[in-house]
C-alpha cells in the first residue's frame, strides 16, 4: 500500500481546519443577524405587537406611538432578519410574524431578561406586583373557571387584536372604553382581564377601574399570545 507524503497529509488537515473556522464563522454570523434586528427596543416592541396578529404599518405605528417612517425602517430591519412577512392588500402593506417560532423567540428572550436582569425585575415588582396583591388567574384555572361559569373574561386589547384571536367567550372592551361600557359588564362572577402578555399594562389599568366601582377582578397571569402558544382553544372575529 503506497504512503502518503506527510506534507500532504498536513496540508489536507490545515484545508479542513480552515473550512471549519470558516463554517463556524459563516454560522454565527445569520445567528448575530438575529441579535442585531432585536437590539432594539422599538423593534422588540413592534415583535410584541405582531405576536398579536398581523398589522398594517400605519396601525404599527401608532400602536407603538412611532412615526410611520420611522416604523417602517424597523420593520424592514425585522425583514431582511426574515423575523417578519409582508403581504399586500390594495395600497395597505400588512405585516406579520414569520412563523410562531419568532413568538416563542421573543417570549425567550423576554424570559431571559426577567431572569438575568435585576432591572426587569424591580421593574415588575414596582408596576405590577405592588399595584396588585390578588395572584394572577392560570391558564388551567381559568379553564376550569370558564367551564363552571364562575368567571367572565374581559379582553382589553384594542378591538383589531380581539378580531384577529381571542379567548373563546371573552368581551371585548378595549381599556379606552372601559369607563363608558362597565354596564354591559356582570356583578355576580369574578371578571378576569388579560391583554397581550405577563408585562402589558392595559390589564392592570383595567384592574384599577373596575375596582374602584366595585367589580370583583383580577388579571390572567399572561396573554392571548401564550394561550395561543399553549395550543388552547382560540376564537376569530
Amino acid at each position: 500500500m503506497a504512503k502518503i507524503h506527510p506534507e500532504i497529509i498536513g496540508r489536507n488537515e490545515r484545508t479542513r481546519q480552515v473550512g471549519g473556522r470558516e463554517v463556524k464563522e459563516a454560522l454565527f454570523e445569520q445567528f448575530a443577524r438575529l441579535g442585531k434586528a432585536v437590539a432594539s427596543p422599538r423593534r422588540i416592541e413592534l415583535l410584541d405587537l405582531l405576536c398579536q396578529g398581523e398589522r398594517t404599518v400605519e396601525a404599527l405605528a401608532e400602536a407603538s406611538r412611532m412615526g410611520v417612517t420611522n416604523t417602517s425602517s424597523h420593520l424592514q430591519v425585522l425583514r431582511q432578519a426574515r423575523l417578519v412577512e409582508t403581504r399586500r392588500e390594495g395600497v395597505k402593506v400588512f405585516y406579520r410574524l414569520a412563523d410562531e417560532e419568532v413568538c416563542r423567540f421573543y417570549f425567550a428572550l423576554r424570559d431571559l431578561g426577567r431572569a438575568r436582569l435585576a432591572e426587569v425585575e424591580q421593574v415588575v415588582r414596582d408596576y405590577f406586583e405592588a399595584r396588585d396583591e390578588l395572584e394572577p388567574v392560570s391558564r388551567d384555572d381559568l379553564l376550569l373557571r370558564i367551564e363552571r361559569g364562575e368567571a367572565a373574561v374581559l379582553d382589553v386589547r384594542p378591538a383589531e387584536e380581539y378580531a384577529a384571536g381571542h379567548i373563546p367567550g371573552a368581551t371585548s372592551v378595549p381599556l379606552p372604553e372601559l369607563g363608558k361600557r362597565l354596564g354591559e359588564l356582570p356583578r355576580d362572577v369574578e371578571i378576569v382581564a388579560y391583554c397581550r402578555g405577563p408585562y402589558c399594562v392595559l390589564a392592570p389599568e383595567a384592574l384599577t377601574i373596575l375596582r374602584a366601582r366595585g367589580f370583583t377582578a383580577r388579571r390572567l397571569e399572561d396573554g392571548f399570545p401564550e394561550w395561543r402558544l399553549a395550543g388552547l382553544p382560540v376564537e376569530v372575529g
